[in-house]
């Protein structure tokens, strides 16, 4: 592997890198997948709705300065190294969520909690700035080019494995801190919430102690040792007119259809399931960890693929596919989450609540409330066997097309740019397009869905733009093969 590197060396550079990228992007991905709980833990309880849009803005702040963190870390892995880095980056990662977990709520300290959970946010989103690319180099500088795309690959799973991780870790806490079921969510939805923050820590450590043992990448080692470090990889990679052209090329023709893809099929799957379906906390969730479980195996599946038949092609697919499917298969979830009407005649079971309300349960596991003064409203829906499979198929197509999209171009990115600049070139489209425009599509799509009063699917218009404009770029001027300019 790049002469130096053996086989058995490869798998050992790719699991310690994977071990801590995946840690990293748990601690990130964890305040997203308990944005309902943390809404009403450190916002005012008088508008939901309000309070969960200003979380999804919280949430997407740290997207917002990714950016920031691809500039500040990304020149520092060109000037001192790859392993360093991301090792600074892991640690300020780690103590950021692990902080987190410590905040008081809204009630004890009043806005200082929001705006405290803000800061931490947005170190969250540095240090992952810095962390990807960082990686990502990391184990491709170790590849043989010919097994690039394979081997980055094994990078690419660690995104939503951090994201199952996360999933796996909330369920696991909500439904063990009591014998009784719903005392144990209580406790959850009052203090327990913090238990998947803090206890990241002690994975952070031991990624950390992983770490700490490799060595520097062999081509940088090399580079360094001929004098050949860039003196300032800000200015060559983006004062230099040709590399600038390659790195808006790899923003708008790849990266930012590669984010609107990757959220939508992830993180606005599961709002979309829990807010605007109203099914209930436990399957909304469940229904993402199977369809991760089944899908994440097609991210080395079409990684190895690229080696054989490019990149460009499979990435264009996927772009291109989403867009035809996503308004389908959300009208679908959709379907599957509104109760056939025949179920209100039978076996209802009504149970009063305050204010003249009353809960009212159908016989196949949909519940509703009822005021006197208001139409019906679903809630807390709990999806039939048949139902809950089909929608586990729907978000798992998502999460198909996401391995297309994602699984090639961490390789692609690499063999873009030469190595002397390569951390700072390749991470700052990536973490624009995957951040910024990526980032943004729970929060946006979430907005335009309470701007319209009827249409529940207009939320989906923003990602079919940004993924329908980047096909169009990607398609005609991207290269499907490595620029044979750029040189390790």
């Amino acid at each position: 592997m790049n002469h130096t590197t053996s086989r058995r060396g490869i798998w050992r550079i790719i699991g310690a890198s994977s071990a801590g990228t995946l840690i990293e992007w748990y601690d990130f991905y964890i305040f997203g997948s308990l944005a309902t709980v943390i809404a009403q833990q450190f916002f005012p309880k008088t508008n939901p709705t309000a309070a969960l849009l200003s979380t999804l803005a919280t949430f997407a702040a740290g997207f917002i300065v990714r950016p920031f963190g691809a500039l500040v870390f990304g020149r520092l892995g060109d000037l001192v190294g790859r392993k360093n880095t991301f090792l600074l980056t892991l640690v300020l990662m780690g103590g950021s969520t692990f902080a987190i977990g410590l905040v008081p709520g809204y009630e004890s300290i009043g806005f200082a909690a929001p705006l405290l959970v803000l800061l931490l946010r947005l170190l969250q989103g540095l240090a992952l700035g810095g962390e990807y690319g960082g990686a990502a180099t990391y184990v491709a500088e170790h590849a043989p080019p010919d097994k690039r795309g394979y081997f980055t690959s094994w990078i690419q799973t660690t995104a939503t494995l951090g994201l199952f991780l996360s999933l796996g870790v909330i369920l696991l806490t909500r439904h063990s801190l009591d014998p009784d079921l719903n005392e144990s969510i209580r406790k959850f939805n009052t203090w327990g919430w913090r238990i998947p923050f803090l206890v990241s820590i002690f994975l952070v450590l031991v990624s950390i102690y992983i770490r700490m043992k490799m060595a520097e990448s062999p081509l940088f080692a090399r580079l360094k040792s001929e004098g050949g470090i860039s003196k300032n990889p800000l200015k060559e990679s983006f004062g230099h007119k040709t590399n600038l052209k390659m790195v808006l090329l790899a923003l708008f023709g790849a990266t930012m259809g590669q984010g609107v893809v990757w959220y939508t099929g992830q993180f606005y799957a599961q709002s979309f399931l829990e807010n605007t379906c109203k099914v209930n906390f436990d399957q909304s969730r469940t229904i993402l960890i199977w369809a991760i479980l089944f899908a994440t195996p097609f991210f080395i599946f079409f990684g190895r693929l690229s080696d054989r038949y490019g990149r460009k092609w499979i990435m264009m697919a996927g772009l291109a596919l989403a867009i035809f499917s996503y308004r389908p298969i959300y009208r679908q979830l959709l379907h599957l989450s509104t109760p056939p009407a025949i179920a209100v005649s039978m076996g209802i079971t009504e149970t009063p609540l305050a204010e003249n309300s009353k809960r009212i349960t159908l016989p196949n596991g949909f519940a509703y409330t009822e005021t006197n003064n208001s139409a019906p409203q679903l809630t807390d829906k709990h999806l039939d066997p048949g139902s809950y499979r089909q929608a586990v198929l729907l978000v798992f197509l998502q999460v198909f097309l996401v391995t297309m999209v994602y699984g090639p171009i961490a390789a692609f990115l690499v063999e873009m740019f030469p190595t002397r600049i390569r951390y700072t070139s390749m991470s700052l489209p990536y973490h624009i397009g995957n951040g910024v425009f990526g980032g943004l599509t729970p929060f946006i799509a979430t907005l335009l869905t309470t701007m319209s009063g009827t249409d529940k699917l207009v939320g989906l218009w923003y990602p079919l733009l940004v993924a329908g404009i980047c096909l169009v770029i990607g398609t005609l001027y991207l290269s499907n093969e490595t620029d044979p300019n750029v040189k390790d």
